[in-house]
């Protein structure tokens, strides 16, 4: 009884671990967009510097899992929990970089006039930090349902990246000199589209947490 007591003490505190490292990438995230409107080249260098620490999280998060297999040897149910972190734990890391290239791309485009108003990327931005939130919440609480609702949702992130290319290839296609500028936002979509992604696979792992089966939810029609 001791044993299994310590073993899902080690868990919550894993589990502790995972939403402190959900709150560093929408950090990065937040701070990334905002240095991209603000003009904010400090801030921006401050997101690439912090992305060693969110590196350096994940790697204890791994270490802990690895230790509890080694030690406690989990059952079957424990152990499915395990492995969702190893995946949940890489996911986010993988946002951390995203969160990491719009600011090395603030940095690029430095003190440039902006193209245009910047709407619908903070738009995307929001709505990814949002979901990701929720399908941390989602994996602590083990709700299968909430995480498959959440995972819908990437579909708003796709239409809104859709939108965000086509209004900047009608800037490309009216004005060359606007190129530059216009494929640098483009990527910015990108590394947000790609983050809402991750979030996506985080939910699937909620999902075989509660379910033991490894399925595609949310698959987009884009």
């Amino acid at each position: 009884m001791e044993t299994r007591t310590a073993f899902h003490k080690k868990l919550r505190e894993i589990q502790d671990d995972i939403l402190a490292l959900g709150s560093m990438v929408s950090k990065a995230t937040s701070r990334s967009i905002e240095a991209l409107k603000k003009r904010d080249l400090e801030l921006a260098q401050h997101v690439v510097a912090d992305d060693k620490k969110v590196n350096q999280k994940r790697y204890e998060i791994e270490e802990k899992c690895v230790e509890l297999i080694a030690t406690q040897q989990p059952m079957a149910s424990d152990l499915r929990i395990i492995v969702a972190v190893l995946s949940i734990i890489t996911d986010m890391e993988r946002i951390g970089d995203h969160a990491e290239g719009i600011a090395k791309i603030a940095i690029m485009i430095g003190d440039e006039p902006p193209l245009k108003p910047l709407i619908d990327i903070p738009r995307m931005a929001e709505q990814t930090i949002d979901m990701l939130r929720r399908s941390l919440d989602a994996f602590i609480n083990h709700d299968a349902e909430a995480a498959r609702k959440i995972s819908a949702e990437d579909d708003t992130i796709d239409q809104l990246y859709d939108q965000v290319f086509r209004e900047l290839l009608t800037f490309m296609a009216e004005d060359p000199k606007t190129i530059t500028r216009a494929t640098r936002l483009i990527w910015v979509a990108h590394n947000l589209e790609r983050s809402a992604d991750r979030v996506t696979n985080i939910c699937e792992r909620v999902v075989f947490v509660v379910t033991g089966k490894m399925e595609e939810i949310g698959a987009s029609k884009y």
